[in-house]
């Protein structure tokens, strides 16, 4: 038997998401829904297991296809610590036009791991560093002494070589043979 009041809630939760340009956090739907931020948590999870393209990021939940500007994306191995390099590097991605959609290790225990970040300005930077540093909790690339994954999404191909190159110049960008 279907939860009437819990399948309306999931379909007003749905239409908020798709409706807004912009993440919403789950405390925000939470109030506007008048329950807790677990439920919602949950109703995004069975959300997603119906197949709808809800992403959780650090700035909240939106539904993928509202941010639909055609975007070419790349894969990049990096390696930094997580003081002044984890800003500069994220800064570096965002200055130059460039949203760094995730991070992910290689854990030799449990595969890949991965966190989505959805980080496409300056003030996203300054939020997720925040954060991290309010939080005291660790990065995934701490797992992996500071070796990670990134997608990253551009308008074209000649930013997202724009921002490897940078990338390489400082000191980022790991080479294929460096990656064992």
């Amino acid at each position: 038997m279907i939860n009437i009041k819990a399948h309306e809630r999931r379909k007003k939760l749905l239409q908020i998401l798709k409706n807004s340009q912009q993440a919403v956090i789950g405390s925000q739907l939470a109030e506007e829904l008048g329950v807790s931020r677990q439920v919602i948590v949950q109703d995004v999870a069975l959300l997603r297991a119906k197949g709808e393209d809800i992403v959780a990021s650090s700035q909240g939940y939106f539904y993928r296809d509202n941010f639909g500007i055609k975007t070419v994306k790349t894969t990049i191995a990096s390696k930094h610590d997580d003081g002044p390099g984890l800003r500069d590097e994220l800064m570096t991605v965002v200055n130059y036009g460039g949203r760094i959609v995730d991070v992910k290790v290689e854990h030799p225990i449990y595969g890949e791991l991965s966190g989505n970040l959805v980080i496409s300005s300056r003030e996203d930077v300054d939020n997720f560093i925040n954060s991290y540093q309010q939080n005291q909790t660790a990065l995934l690339s701490e797992l992996t002494d500071g070796i990670h994954i990134h997608t990253i999404e551009a308008v074209n191909e000649e930013v997202l070589n724009k921002i490897k190159e940078e990338l390489k110049n400082k000191g980022y960008l790991l080479d294929e043979k460096e990656i064992k």
